[in-house]
């Protein structure tokens, strides 16, 4: 019966992704702006939904680690391995904006974060690391001016306009609605069940929170991203990457860090220049190679990095 639920979360999982991605592609030529910007602002909020919710109950619990980890260990997943993966598969397409703007911003929030968040440690102010109440409330605030700002630059380019005609606004919703359903509780569900599954194979505790849980909230995205490339929407799946790393920095942890100041005294040096090398590497390949997309010895250099980090985790439990 584990093995059956299993199967249906992870079923649930790649339906819902489906439905996601054909209601948001709809959304966007129906609003006249891009996919990217629907990736970044419904899809990336609809799939840091996961991250929300653990972060939000660490910080009401008074537990910084599972507010702070939850949303470094998914951004780095995000960007490491579902970019990675995705590349891999097929090469994932970037414009213009994404190399000038879009991926310059996400790394500068990123900048932004362990500047305020370790500012002990990097710059030798402060009492200790971690965000005060004053820091979340700017955090939400840049937030706000972000979903102004992509709304307003994003506009559909030829060939999404060139889509075919979308589907009527209701069905395009309830497909969104229904995809996310699908996302978050297939998702929970699979994660549940591969939990107990590794547990009845002797798998240890640690090694399950490592693996199984910390990927777990990034489910989502994994099935939007892959689906949408497969789709032939890269820009969707670039859009959902970045859209929820920002949502996780800038919402869920301004929102974290306004109910209650976040301690970062656990994230090491080494979890700081993963997640900023993530970055990075991204800003990197969008100059090297072919400029217009993310190659696939890209995508596989990414994937070897995001293994040697987790090896790295493993052997410091």
């Amino acid at each position: 019966m584990t093995i059956v639920l299993l199967l249906v979360g992870l079923g649930l999982i790649v339906l819902g992704a489906d439905w996601l991605v054909e209601g948001a592609s709809s959304i966007a030529r129906k609003a006249g702006v891009s996919e990217f910007v629907i990736g970044l602002t419904i899809v990336g909020f609809g799939t840091s939904c996961p991250e929300l919710v653990v972060s939000l109950t660490g910080a009401l619990e008074g537990n910084a680690d599972i507010a702070v980890g939850n949303v470094i260990g998914s951004n780095i997943f995000n960007v490491l391995f579902i970019l990675g993966l995705t590349a891999l598969l097929r090469p994932v397409s970037m414009t213009r904006e994404n190399r000038k703007s879009d991926i310059p911003l996400t790394l500068g929030v990123t900048v932004l974060f362990l500047a305020f968040g370790l500012n002990r440690s990097l710059l030798g102010i402060g009492a200790g690391n971690g965000l005060s109440r004053w820091e979340g409330a700017l955090f939400l605030l840049l937030f706000a001016g972000y979903i102004i700002h992509s709304f307003q630059s994003g506009k559909p380019s030829a060939s999404e306009e060139a889509a075919g005609k979308p589907r009527p606004v209701w069905l395009a919703v309830l497909l969104v609605l229904s995809g996310l359903a699908g996302l978050i509780f297939g998702g929970n569900l699979f994660v549940d069940k591969a939990t107990v599954l590794a547990r009845d194979l002797g798998v240890s505790d640690k090694f399950i929170a490592v693996t199984v849980l910390a990927g777990g909230t990034s489910l989502p995205e994994l099935a939007t991203s892959l689906v949408a490339a497969l789709k032939g929407r890269d820009q969707l799946a670039l859009g959902n990457i970045l859209g929820s790393n920002v949502f996780n920095i800038l919402l869920i942890l301004g929102a974290s860090a306004l109910i209650t100041p976040l301690s970062l005294a656990s994230v090491t040096l080494v979890d700081a220049a993963v997640l900023l090398c993530s970055m990075l590497l991204l800003l990197l390949w969008a100059y090297t190679g072919r400029r217009e997309r993310i190659d696939r010895w890209e995508g596989a250099l990414m994937l070897l990095l995001f293994g040697a980090y987790y090896y790295y985790l493993f052997i410091n439990l």
